[in-house]
């Protein structure tokens, strides 16, 4: 047992050399560069639109939250609420990361479609 344990733990003859560890350490490097380019990089650069996203909005601006409600801003608060204004005379409070900027923009959009018919 001891002859076979002394046999497995030298070093292998030939044509090996002892820079043979690169090429795991060169994958794995890899695999972060991928998982950063297409995993962290893209949710980073949305975090940064959203962010400014939410600090554009002002008052009077037509939005929809990420529950689906529909509304018009009617103030902004300065604790990172605003009143959101459902239909006339009904007034709701929201958080502004309550609000949805894929829904938003897809409502703009559709507005302005129906505003060029016209």
């Amino acid at each position: 047992m001891n002859t076979l344990m002394t046999l497995l733990m030298q070093p292998a003859q030939g044509g090996q050399s002892s820079g043979s560890g690169t090429i795991p350490l060169l994958f794995l490097a890899g695999m972060f560069l991928v998982m950063w380019l297409f995993m962290i990089r893209p949710q980073a650069k949305k975090a940064k639109l959203q962010k400014q996203f939410n600090e554009g909005i002002q008052k009077g601006d037509r939005i929809v939250t990420i529950a689906g409600i529909h509304g018009r801003i009617n103030k902004v608060n300065e604790d990172g609420t605003m009143q959101l204004e459902v239909s006339p005379g009904t007034y709701m409070t929201i958080e502004k990361s309550a609000i949805s900027m894929e829904y938003t923009q897809a409502l703009k959009k559709r507005t302005e479609g129906v505003a060029d018919k016209k």
